[in-house]
């Protein structure tokens, strides 16, 4: 696919993001409807997918539901049909309050980034003032991009009788760097400003990246960085796994008298396993200054990084050494 074809395509997608306050106690049986609304979206032409959110912790009982289409027409075309009225309709006890909903035109597919999450944030501009909402926001990323944790932004326009809000989406590597930037008083002071060019706005936070559905990076190309830091961050957290399952795991197994393979089996599982939900999240998140590429456009921020992983290698060779009583 040509490039052109490419930006076109992404230019198409259609995207709606519910959000739904579930009354006490009625959560399995939304669940339960969630599930059958999900397969009925999936019978429509044009569905690409869906996801369901849950409610953070001690946060109020509000699910977040995203719902991607192929076009605005298909996705209009399932959010005004009577098959989907029917269901709401079945669910209207399940709910406390009408929903909030926002539909978002475009959004490029990029890869997903581990422990990040998702603010969406909609405002209902004065008519007359967009160009300066416009000038307002792009202030307002301007502060965003020195906070700690951010990791890009995407601002979707109205669309014409389907959406009428301004809605911005942004994400940071952690619930906790989010907050502090909503909780800022930089922000706050942006949004005594803004106000003179909005009626009100909302935000939701959703603890995910949206499985990669957006870029995330205000118009820029290359959110992910590249191969060969991916590479070292990998070693980095690889090794001491490997190390550690050979020790533990392996000795173990030996002593059973598994035959080789199927230890091997075994041992790719579980360093898989470990890589993917307690390593790398670590690592991403403790490199984030470097692999992040909006975040190590310098030199000394390059070099930094390398050194660190360079380092880590160094400790974790010289205490496997150590352990192994084979230092030279």
């Amino acid at each position: 696919m040509s490039p052109r074809a490419s930006r076109a395509s992404a230019a198409e997608n259609a995207t709606v993001v519910t959000s739904q306050k579930v009354r006490e106690g009625r959560t399995d049986e939304y669940q339960r409807w969630q599930d059958k609304t999900n397969r009925a979206a999936r019978e429509f032409e044009g569905f690409v997918a869906a996801e369901v959110y849950p409610p953070g912790a001690g946060e109020e009982n509000e699910w977040v539901t995203v719902f991607r289409f192929s076009d605005m027409d298909h996705l209009t075309a399932w959010l005004d049909s009577g098959r989907r009225q029917d269901l709401l309709q079945e669910a209207s006890e399940l709910f406390d309050g009408p929903p909030k909903q926002e539909v978002l035109q475009g959004g490029t597919p990029a890869q997903q980034a581990p422990d990040v999450v998702t603010a969406v944030i909609s405002h209902e501009v004065k008519p007359g003032h967009e160009q300066a909402f416009l000038n307002w926001q792009e202030k307002t990323l301007e502060a965003q991009e020195k906070a700690p944790g951010f990791m890009g932004s995407e601002l979707f326009k109205p669309v014409q009788g389907v959406q009428e809000h301004w809605v911005v989406v942004f994400r940071f590597d952690s619930r906790e760097h989010l907050d502090d930037w909503l909780e800022s008083d930089v922000r706050s002071a942006l949004l005594d400003e803004g106000r003179k060019h909005f009626i009100s706005y909302d935000v939701r936070k959703v603890g995910s990246a949206f499985s990669g559905w957006f870029q995330f990076d205000h118009g820029k190309a290359g959110t992910a960085p590249p191969n060969w830091k991916q590479a070292m961050s990998v070693v980095l957290a690889l090794y001491p796994t490997v190390m550690v399952l050979n020790l533990t795991v392996g000795v173990a197994l030996e002593k059973l008298s598994v035959r080789g393979y199927i230890g091997l089996f075994f041992s790719n599982v579980l360093s898989v396993s470990a890589l993917t939900w307690l390593l790398m999240p670590l690592v991403n998140r403790g490199l984030a200054f470097w692999l992040v590429p909006d975040r190590s456009r310098s030199r000394r921020v390059q070099l930094l990084g390398v050194a660190v992983v360079m380092l880590g290698y160094v400790v974790s060779i010289g205490v496997f050494g150590l352990i192994t009583h084979q230092i030279w």
